[in-house]
């Protein structure tokens, strides 16, 4: 008879030996029964760091912040059931967000299922249309070949890398006894295994084309989150920029493109079109012939609309077709940043020098009417982060009301810092969780709302002992309905504003955390400062009168 315990651990060693041969370096994982056997292999693999989460959801929020930190793929690891259910929001973040993911969800063996067993589900196909793969090698079998374990780990990474990055789920069922009477470990002797994804490069005609449709009148490159595709950010940013000068056309950048802050040229950028595109006449006097555009589809309804009345060149490397305006009249399928640079070497025409010059006046005009009228306080908050926080900062921003004041009120600067959001699908589930896995690497501070904050209050025991300062504007809950059509319902009170349920100071105090209560936001500002120097957690209340904020809101901007 086989030893099935000593089968189970001697296959989830090849297994997770395979994981980091493959460049698998963190794994985040819930402790639970039937995943033991890769519970005990990970922790006692040499070369990979494992963090253990209790609560499923949190960790897979967790681990997305951790692979969007570090751009590498990250292993999940859970217990079958429930557990592995708890994932499915993060998944289809990292879906939409093209993240690599991989996914180890332990299983009971299949002659349990179908029969009534406690904590049998049927999830193999649980992510179905979420996953770039799913693989079921069935229970551990005696003889296997190690070395076609490690293969099949390093095509799982290889398949959460490319063509379109994203989450891969492996099904992984275990018979008991789990383990063997005595757990020792020996990781099968091996060596890297290299696959790395190739670089989209751009067909020779489909540039010359590209470069045509430049020439054909005056146009604006707009960069949104993922612009830079897996290219180096700092190389994208050069390129892109040069590209603008030669086409003398201006970037209106989304901060999650990495571009308003740097020290590459940044002449061309513009910062504050989501205010100045509120401006009708000005909007019509800046439109342009056509737009280049790389990235996601922007957050803002007002870039939305300036890219959606005009003709769209796109540039998308992964195979997606990211245009909900269906206005694309050429898509490039290429590497951003090789697209720049083959652009650059094409035959280019350069708009009139009025254009640039035009964006350029609008963006003065709007920081005029900034700096002389006021503003509602998440402004001053975005704004004053910007200018204090330590170069390299990340800077995690909720969805909703949060994300689009950073769009609005965040400015540019040379200084670096990294801004992320969970902006794929755009809940406001995990979001501290996924701040939680930035600061890992370093300094972070998260600016949330209020419910996005309650929605998540168990992930705060993840900010124990790391450098993160989370901000939550608490503005009576549901602020960003004040500005859509909900808001002219008589039930607007009733099915809308859902004032949080929680008090922040006794939530903190729970969970270990450093509290403060600021009713402005220049205090905010000092005390994420504090925070971050310090290196150890804090949360900070803002409280934001809603009325008031909502009035200043409504200001038009001013023409300047």
């Amino acid at each position: 008879m086989p030893d099935t315990g000593r089968l189970n651990l001697d296959w989830s060693a090849a297994l997770i030996g395979g994981l980091v041969d493959a460049g698998v370096r963190e794994l985040v994982f819930s402790p639970g029964a039937r995943s033991t056997p890769l519970t005990l292999a990970a922790l006692r693999h040499p070369g990979l760091a494992s963090e253990a989460v209790v609560d499923e959801r949190s960790a897979a929020w967790f681990a997305l912040g951790r692979v969007r930190a570090s751009g590498r793929p990250v292993a999940l690891l859970c217990t079958s059931g429930t557990a592995v259910a708890n994932w499915l929001p993060a998944v289809v973040e990292a879906d939409r967000s093209a993240l690599p993911l991989l996914l180890l969800a332990a299983d009971r063996p299949p002659e349990l299922h179908g029969w009534g067993a406690n904590q049998t589900i049927a999830q193999a196909d649980l992510f179905a249309g979420q996953a770039r793969a799913r693989h079921d090698p069935g229970a551990p079998f005696p003889g296997f070949s190690p070395d076609w374990l490690r293969q099949f780990a390093a095509r799982a990474v290889a398949d959460s890398r490319w063509p379109l990055p994203g989450p891969v789920h492996l099904n992984l069922p275990f018979r008991e006894p789990l383990l063997p009477a005595v757990a020792e470990l020996v990781f099968p002797a091996s060596a890297p295994i290299a696959c790395a994804p190739p670089t989209a490069q751009p067909d020779a005609a489909a540039v010359r084309a590209l470069a045509q449709a430049l020439a054909a009148g005056r146009g604006a490159i707009v960069c949104a989150e993922g612009c830079a595709g897996g290219a180096e950010p700092a190389a994208f940013a050069d390129a892109v920029t040069a590209l603008a000068e030669r086409l003398a056309c201006p970037i209106l950048a989304e901060p999650l493109s990495g571009l308003r802050f740097g020290p590459h040229d940044r002449r061309a950028i513009c910062c504050r079109h989501d205010l100045w595109l509120r401006d009708e006449a000005r909007c019509a006097a800046l439109r342009p012939d056509w737009v280049l555009r790389f990235g996601a589809f922007p957050v803002t309804r007002t870039l939305q609309r300036f890219v959606t009345d005009t003709a769209t060149l796109l540039v998308e490397p992964h195979g997606r077709w990211p245009d909900p305006a269906h206005n694309t009249r050429q898509l490039l399928r290429a590497d951003p940043l090789a697209a720049c640079r083959a652009l650059l070497d094409a035959d280019l025409a350069a708009a009139d020098a009025g254009w640039l010059a035009a964006f350029r006046a609008a963006e003065a005009a709007t920081e005029d009417w900034l700096a002389a009228t006021p503003q509602p306080p998440e402004a001053a908050l975005f704004a004053g982060l910007c200018r204090a926080l330590p170069a390299g900062t990340n800077v995690f921003c909720g969805n909703s009301l949060p994300i689009r004041d950073l769009s609005a009120y965040s400015g540019s600067g040379e200084k670096p810092l990294r801004f992320f959001a969970n902006r794929g699908a755009s809940g406001i589930d995990g979001n501290l969780a996924s701040a939680a896995g930035l600061a890992v690497d370093g300094p972070t501070v998260a600016v949330v709302g209020d419910l996005t904050a309650q929605h998540d209050l168990g992930s705060l025991t993840l900010a124990a002992g790391r450098p993160l300062a989370i901000v939550v504007v608490n503005n009576g809950g549901g602020g960003i309905f004040d500005l859509l059509p909900p808001a002219a319902l008589p039930e607007f009170a009733a099915g809308w504003l859902t004032p949080p349920a929680v008090d922040f100071a006794h939530a903190a105090a729970a969970f270990g955390l450093a509290y403060r209560r600021c009713d402005d936001p220049a205090a905010a500002v000092a005390e994420v400062c504090a925070a971050l120097a310090a290196g150890r957690p804090r949360l900070i209340e803002l409280t934001v009168d809603r009325a008031a904020s909502l009035a200043l809101r409504r200001a038009p901007p001013g023409r300047g």
